[in-house]
């Protein structure tokens, strides 16, 4: 759904580590509110995962699950781990938005989209990623349903109505109507309907939309009854909201992390993407070192071993603020990087492993990247997601390694370690708009035994970094 801007601040799990500013270097991980752990137990295979959003609809020149699925090898090659399709399910046509409608206008909850296929067809691209060691979720609509849902007229009293007793869609959402979480028997069928994917098409768990527009004791209801169905059932809100975390989700959104690299890239006069008013919007200023205050404020704020999902992009910036080229100009490769060596679990959308810098049309049948040859930005996420796989520093949760952060003189290096008894991550990013000298405020990384991942070599560790220059070391 397109994202409107209602988030809430949110939090994360690890603490930082500043060294050179009176603290001292440490290795183990450290979580944080222990007395407050998530009751959410996570998959063992999602602590390294890497999960990837497919759009269906401008994936291939058909637009099928059946040409997608053609692409799966590939997706395999590239290290992905879980497959995000966005909605597949029919698409409502009263009140719908452009010629094809707005994927998150759902007509029924019980069946697959005949532009994209059969169900039975999807039912085989499921079995197929599977056999590639891939799990598959579902985008999910909880809050609303399309206007010509079965439901309107079968089940009214599912619905919540306005002063005049009228149906209606939040926002500017005039494709939709919104349901009433006060009526259990529309929760029911609600799980119900989750159910029915989980098992009669073997998915493993849902991307849910707006997830913090449904109350949250609908979820803390739900995910047992999904787990008692699929015991290793994986949930992702689409919510910064640390109280969807403690019983119902596995993983949140990371908007604010988002909206701090936007506020970062436009800090070094990166961000270019002009509006519907054709202006560039206006953010405060803020330099690297703003991540930390971020993440302590995550630690604080959410319970012990959750998970957030970072990005660069995804289908609601791509379609409406901005590709992540034009958000984040030369900054978006160190941004890439963060996104998978910070606490977390990173994102990958359609297209952007071939380095697509367009919008994709949101309610239209629209071109579909070019997915071979494969190019350096294929290249790119294939050593990121390598390097998320084997560092068991880097995994999500309670699990990774504790980042130790070291203090610089400039406020646009940021500069950081996890490591853990297998191995060792360094990253040194320039987020500002000049070269900088590195000058570290007290003690400095060693570069006994670290190699640089991107190219293969020993080598010492840099004096300097250029503008959105990248380094990462691994040992």
């Amino acid at each position: 759904m397109r994202k409107i801007f209602f988030f809430s601040a949110i939090a994360g799990f690890f603490a930082v580590l500043l060294v050179g500013c009176g603290g001292s270097k440490a290795k183990k991980a450290e979580t944080a509110q222990d007395s407050t752990l998530t009751s959410v137990k996570h998959p063992e295979w999602s602590r390294n995962a890497v999960i990837y959003e497919v759009n269906l609809r401008q994936y291939t020149d058909s637009g099928t699950i059946t040409a997608f699925a053609e692409q799966l090898p590939r997706l395999k090659d590239l290290g992905v781990d879980i497959l995000w399709f966005m909605p597949i399910y029919p698409i409502s046509e009263l009140n719908r938005k452009g010629e094809l409608g707005s994927y998150y206008a759902v007509k029924d909850y019980k069946a697959f989209n005949p532009e994209f296929g059969t169900i039975d067809q999807f039912k085989e691209v499921v079995k197929q990623a599977h056999a590639q060691g891939m799990k598959v979720i579902l985008d999910w609509v909880p809050n609303h349903s399309g206007c010509d849902n079965a439901w309107v007229t079968e089940h009214p009293d599912w619905y919540a109505k306005d002063e005049n007793g009228k149906m209606f869609g939040p926002y500017d959402w005039t494709d939709v109507y919104k349901f009433d979480y006060s009526n259990p028997e529309m929760r029911a069928a609600m799980v119900d309907a989750f159910k029915f994917w989980l098992t009669e098409v073997g998915v493993d768990g849902f991307r849910c939309d707006v997830a913090m527009e449904v109350p949250v004791d609908f979820w803390d209801e739900t995910r047992p009854q999904l787990e008692a169905v699929k015991p290793d059932l994986f949930m992702l809100a689409e919510a910064s909201v640390p109280a969807l975390q403690k019983n119902g989700f596995d993983m949140g959104y990371n908007w604010p992390m988002k909206d701090l690299f936007s506020e970062i890239a436009a800090t070094s006069g990166q961000y270019t993407f002009k509006g519907e008013n054709g202006e560039i919007r206006k953010f405060p200023v803020k330099h690297a070192i703003a991540i930390d205050s971020l993440l302590a404020k995550q630690a604080q704020d959410y319970p012990g071993d959750t998970y957030l999902m970072n990005m660069i992009t995804n289908h609601d910036l791509n379609s409406w603020e901005g590709t992540e080229f034009e958000r984040l100009g030369n900054l978006q490769g160190a941004f890439a990087v963060l996104s998978y060596t910070l606490p977390g679990m990173p994102l990958i959308y359609t297209g952007q492993e071939t380095g697509m810098n367009r919008a994709f049309e949101f309610f239209k049948k629209d071109t579909p990247p070019t997915w071979e040859p494969r190019n350096e930005y294929f290249t790119f996420y294939q050593k990121l997601n390598a390097l998320k796989h084997n560092q068991s520093a880097l995994k999500a949760g309670n699990k990774g390694a504790q980042m130790v952060r070291y203090a610089t003189e400039s406020p646009d290096l940021y500069i950081f370690e996890r490591g853990d008894d297998n191995g060792t991550v360094l990253v040194m990013v320039n987020l500002g708009a000049e070269e900088l000298p590195i000058a570290y405020k007290g003690q400095a990384p060693s570069s006994d035994g670290l190699t640089n991942y991107f190219t293969g070599e020993t080598e010492a560790l840099p004096a300097s970094l250029a503008p959105g220059e990248y380094r990462v070391y691994t040992k």
